[in-house]
């Protein structure tokens, strides 16, 4: 797998992914969780901090990452199912962490919906641990 920055010409096959890979991306009844206008805010916010991995030119994962002069967040970290258990979700989150690093972050939190519970050792695995915070979120 090569981790490079999202491209263009990636927005297709980062949308198919996304719908494939995150159930909340599909339901087309809750458009706030909308990939298309996932990637565009991206683009219009740190867009050197959205990757791709691509592996036999092929988009197979992908990870954003933002950082505010406090703390990084890791979002969408995704590898289509068939090239799961590969190490490529592992690769990138690693990109994303260096990329964070080289800005001077100290810290990167990321956040997993309750209904994925199950993703919670991944994130252990590579040296994640639950914090014990309650998060609160508001639409706007």
């Amino acid at each position: 797998m090569i981790v490079r920055t999202f491209e263009a010409g990636d927005r297709d096959a980062v949308i198919a992914l996304w719908r494939d890979v995150f159930p909340e991306y599909a339901d087309a009844s809750r458009p706030q969780r909308d990939p298309a206008l996932s990637i565009a805010n991206k683009l219009s916010t740190q867009p050197e901090l959205f990757f791709v991995g691509v592996v036999d030119g092929v988009v197979a994962g992908t990870v954003m990452c933002g950082y505010d002069g406090h703390r990084g967040w890791v979002y969408s970290l995704a590898v289509c199912r068939s090239f799961q258990g590969r190490g490529f979700g592992r690769r990138l989150m690693l990109h994303a962490e260096a990329a964070l690093a080289r800005l001077g972050c100290p810290k990167v939190n990321l956040q997993v919906l309750s209904v994925r519970g199950e993703l919670v050792s991944f994130y252990e695995r590579m040296g994640y641990r639950v914090d014990d915070v309650v998060s609160l979120g508001k639409r706007l």
